[in-house]
């Protein structure tokens, strides 16, 4: 059968003072549309029900935000719910889910997709991830990873470098992975229509990645062993708060694709051609909100005299930010913080966001 699970456990620090510990991006409604704002998990899972019923929906977060997400997903089954009781980076997320996944459907099929993504048309979206689950069918062993055509010689994404086609139309071999590259060689990469960017999004037997980590991380695929094992409820529970925070700390493009990818035919890319918007920084948030003609994108109470370019967003409906004369800044107000900074340094906001921490604790997080 066919399973997907959305991985929205983590803390999106690069939308401080917006996204806090607390209450993280991928729960705040910062998407706007017709019916208006919502959640980007919400709209996460709304576009796999374009190919998914809900009960073979799930969801792996962080332990502390499981009420939060059951609130946002009323439609979400209870046993549907993957909650981290430490973050371990994605490797250990997307194992866990897989083997709690293989232990209700040994045959499962599991689409791997994001909570922090803005996607359109949802059609594509929904076509990509059909012929990622038939490339399944004939190769049941693939890794398959969802590449997003790309539209710029953007240097925040990795690459993916497509080789030879597959039995399946829309699906490419995967030559290589690549990391987030210079602009040169972005430029390279994307006048050559051999590099798609890598979107983190991945299709594959449950158990096929259950045997990639046990190849490549077996310290995890014992863990991972030991708390599906144990039988489901608080023995369950018990064992993951144990375990889980003892495993090594690694992403599953270090840990499972990228060797596997030195293994002829084992990965696979399916191409997305589509609007995608990495919702992981201000600018990127900013292609949320409404712009005026002078290129300002604004939430809240804002009021702008000769400013241009810039990101500025209140979430206290009795409070205004007014700006003059200003340019190509970000400016977000919350009750407790307000935080100014040049669009070009938005990146920064993580290391801005630490040093908060370090002077005056862990209060304004």
């Amino acid at each position: 059968m066919q399973h997907a699970v959305i991985m929205a456990g983590g803390s999106g620090t690069r939308l401080w003072p917006l996204s806090r510990a607390a209450r993280p991006k991928q729960l705040l409604d910062v998407v706007a549309d017709g019916a208006g704002a919502h959640s980007l998990l919400a709209e996460a899972f709304t576009r796999l029900q374009a190919v998914l019923p809900a009960e073979q929906i799930w969801v792996c977060t962080a332990a502390r935000y499981g009420d939060q997400v059951r609130a946002a997903l009323p439609e979400l089954r209870a046993d549907r719910l993957v909650l981290e009781p430490v973050a371990r980076d994605t490797a250990n997320a997307v194992g866990l889910a897989a083997a709690l996944v293989a232990d209700v459907d040994p045959d499962a099929e599991l689409a791997v997709v994001s909570a922090d993504h803005v996607i359109r048309p949802v059609e594509r979206f929904a076509d990509a991830l059909r012929t990622a689950y038939d490339l399944l069918a004939v190769r049941p062993r693939a890794l398959v990873t969802l590449g997003v055509t790309p539209t710029s010689p953007a240097t925040g994404f990795g690459y993916v470098q497509k080789g030879a086609a597959t039995e399946v139309a829309g699906a490419s071999e995967a030559a290589s992975f690549r990391e987030k590259p210079d602009r040169a060689t972005a430029e390279q990469y994307l006048a050559s229509g051999e590099y798609v960017w890598n979107s983190g999004m991945f299709v594959w037997r449950a158990q096929t990645v259950l045997d990639a980590l046990a190849d490549h991380l077996p310290e995890s695929a014992a863990g991972l062993g030991r708390i599906v094992a144990a039988p489901a409820g608080p023995e369950r529970e018990a064992v993951l708060a144990e375990v889980f925070p003892t495993l090594p700390k690694i992403s599953v493009d270090y840990a499972v694709l990228e060797p596997a990818a030195a293994e002829p035919g084992r990965v696979a890319v399916v191409d997305l051609d589509v609007d995608w918007l990495d919702v992981g920084s201000w600018p990127a948030l900013a292609h949320t909100l409404s712009t005026d003609a002078a290129g300002n994108a604004t939430r809240g109470l804002t009021v702008l005299l000769d400013s241009s370019g810039n990101v500025v967003l209140s979430d206290d409906p009795d409070h205004l930010v007014a700006l003059v004369g200003v340019r190509d800044s970000v400016v977000v107000h919350t009750a407790d913080v307000t935080m100014v900074c040049p669009v070009g340094d938005a990146e920064r906001v993580k290391q801005l966001l630490a040093t908060v921490e370090e002077r005056c604790g862990r209060g304004f997080s």
